[in-house]
């Protein structure tokens, strides 16, 4: 587990249940200053936060903790939160972060997943510091926010990997052979990462390229690379 950094960065196991403001409260986000934070946003999904430690001596479920988003909570809390707990960047090798819908655990071989997919953004070891956390606050606060529109019914959950070689930030939806809604929700997550609004101080682009993965592809893959099922082009 990651050690505590400061008292703005504790323990992932923080508790991130219901009633931690009213909706009258004023908030703000010191790491990201962003005034969009402060909009009431109710959540139309209940969401779990799962943490997976780095302690790979143990079984990989035993490594799992989590704790769960309310259902009526405002964006700005999530900021709140994300200031509460460390950054993925601060997060030993080996660690997950998860944010799956409510009864969803996060794994290849539940029901909602056994099917799916993934949308794939790779982060090389020389750009992890500056855009890590970047890039998976724009997609966590997308994804739980509905700014998939429709589509979002077909996301299960989102995933950051942190890894020695490179991490990873990933999209998982329910069915991989939903050609139309994965392509939507692919295009959708392209536009976020192109956004001049995020960061003017960070290089372009944020990516060089979105890949979508059939989860059975990559548990049965017998080589280092899986094939992409559909790719989008930072340039594109």
């Amino acid at each position: 587990m990651a050690s505590e950094e400061s008292t703005r960065s504790i323990s992932p196991d923080v508790n991130l249940s219901d009633g931690s403001a009213s909706k009258d409260e004023t908030m703000t986000t010191s790491q990201t200053g962003e005034s969009s934070l402060l909009l009431e946003h109710p959540l139309k999904e209940r969401w779990t936060y799962w943490y997976l430690n780095d302690q790979r001596e143990k079984n990989w479920e035993k490594r799992l903790k989590k704790q769960s988003f309310g259902s009526y909570i405002l964006i700005c809390i999530i900021g709140i939160i994300l200031n509460e707990i460390l950054s993925p960047s601060m997060l030993h090798n080996s660690c997950d972060y998860n944010v799956f819908k409510e009864n969803i655990q996060p794994m290849w071989e539940v029901p909602e997943n056994a099917n799916g997919g993934r949308w794939l953004i790779t982060i090389d070891k020389s750009r992890h510091q500056d855009l890590l956390d970047v890039i998976w606050l724009e997609v966590l606060l997308a994804v739980i926010g509905g700014q998939f529109g429709k589509y979002t019914e077909d996301i299960c959950g989102i995933v950051v990997n942190i890894r020695n070689k490179g991490s990873k930030i990933s999209i998982w939806t329910t069915n991989a052979n939903n050609d139309d809604s994965n392509r939507k929700i692919g295009e959708i997550l392209k536009q976020k990462l192109v956004n001049p609004d995020i960061d003017s101080k960070i290089t372009r682009p944020l990516f060089d390229v979105l890949r979508y993965e059939d989860h059975q592809e990559v548990q049965n893959k017998s080589s280092s690379s899986v094939r992409a099922k559909f790719t989008i082009l930072s340039q594109d």
